[in-house]
């Protein structure tokens, strides 16, 4: 997905335990998104300029720049036709640019964060959990080759496929949900931005490394509550790394991943400034059913906002249903979450669900699901967001 969730040095400080955390209650535990900001970035290396993608090693992680993810959604079904969401995110944050040796077995520079959430939309239910680890003594840690990310049981692991175009298998579990799904790509991997560096705002640097795999066939088990069900669908994977915050004036952003019944996907983020304004670095990207993708700037997508939900742990409003255009592609879709209340009320509140797609393609009826994402509306409005626009 666009920008994950980057929560920096201030995890550190909630490594008392791992395991499981249950969604917060609102101010209690909970990082604002500007303390998501602290810490010093001295010493880590910038996304500043294009480079060279090299697989398998750039599936796997890159310690030399404060915060990674591998980030997955995907919305399934079963023969029956039932209908679930899922996410499933690994993060992962350098705590200082070069850790001192130490003996002991449990000494790391780098802590991982994961989130899971299900959306089981016949039954109107969403559920989201987080863990924590140190990558130390095996709880938790990302390789290359063979590909494998980890947070105690939850998992991602390659198998086979080619590097640019990697057969994945997942599997997560807490409470009563769990996820047991192949992921196979369809298409090769897309490099976002200029070659793969996605730019956020102006100033050098506060940028990331960012690609995607747009079209993942799943197949697989979800159990939800009264049942292991057999699935399949589509699903989507970000990657980014990086060492940069959003802009002064960039407040949060809405990020869209849409996987059309056509053949093409749609990904794009939209950037908001804190005068209401959209910021002239959003961008995103349209694939073609043959895997050729196209950049768009905030130039070429228009998105108006068709409702809101209102969150009833404080109040806070999301949007929440969009018409989103592209008038040089004749696209005209009308967006809508699948359920209001998919917020996730962890460390950090955010907005990330399951939603269903219809309009237009030309002439052309289009249809399809996706997920979105929405940053910077809970707390307080001064709050700023570290970049992840995926």
């Amino acid at each position: 997905m666009l920008l994950g969730i980057a929560v920096p040095v201030a995890l550190a400080t909630l490594l008392g335990g791992t395991g499981a955390r249950q969604p917060s209650e609102p101010g209690r535990g909970q990082l604002t998104l500007a303390e998501t900001l602290s810490g010093d970035d001295a010493g880590f290396a910038r996304a500043d300029r294009p480079r060279a993608f090299v697989f398998p090693q750039d599936h796997g992680p890159h310690p030399e720049y404060r915060s990674e993810w591998w980030y997955l959604t995907g919305n399934l079904h079963t023969l029956q036709g039932r209908r679930f969401g899922f996410q499933l995110t690994f993060f992962r944050f350098a705590l200082v640019p070069k850790a001192p040796e130490r003996a002991s077995p449990w000494a790391t520079d780098q802590v991982y964060m994961g989130h899971f959430a299900l959306t089981d939309v016949q039954a109107r239910r969403f559920l989201s959990f987080e863990r924590f680890a140190r990558a130390a003594v095996g709880l938790a840690g990302a390789q290359a080759e063979p590909l494998r990310v980890w947070l105690e049981d939850w998992v991602m692991e390659g198998r086979g496929g080619d590097p640019g175009r990697p057969v994945l298998l997942i599997r997560a579990q807490q409470d009563d949900i769990a996820l047991d799904l192949t992921l196979e790509s369809l298409k090769p991997l897309v490099l976002q931005g200029e070659e793969g560096l996605s730019q956020k705002s102006a100033a050098p640097g506060n940028a990331s490394y960012y690609y995607s795999l747009t079209r993942l066939a799943a197949r697989g088990t979800v159990r939800a509550g009264d049942g292991r069900h057999a699935v399949e669908g589509l699903a989507w994977m970000d990657r980014e790394w990086s060492t940069s915050a959003l802009g002064e004036d960039q407040t949060g952003w809405d990020w869209f991943s849409l996987q059309l019944d056509d053949g093409r996907e749609l990904m794009y983020y939209q950037l908001r400034r804190r005068d209401g304004s959209v910021d002239p670095h959003s961008a995103g990207t349209l694939v073609g059913a043959d895997g050729i993708a196209q950049r768009l700037s905030s130039r070429d997508v228009e998105i108006a906002v068709l409702d809101t939900w209102a969150s009833p742990r404080d109040g806070a409003r999301y949007p929440s249903g969009w018409r989103v255009r592209v008038p040089d592609e004749a696209l005209d879709l009308e967006v809508r979450p699948h359920l209001g209340d998919q917020e996730m009320d962890l460390s950090v509140r955010y907005w990330e669900g399951a939603a269903r797609v219809s309009g237009k393609a030309g002439r052309r009826s289009v249809a399809g699901h996706g997920y979105v994402e929405l940053t910077g509306y809970a707390g307080s409005a001064g709050d700023k967001t570290r970049a992840r626009p995926r």
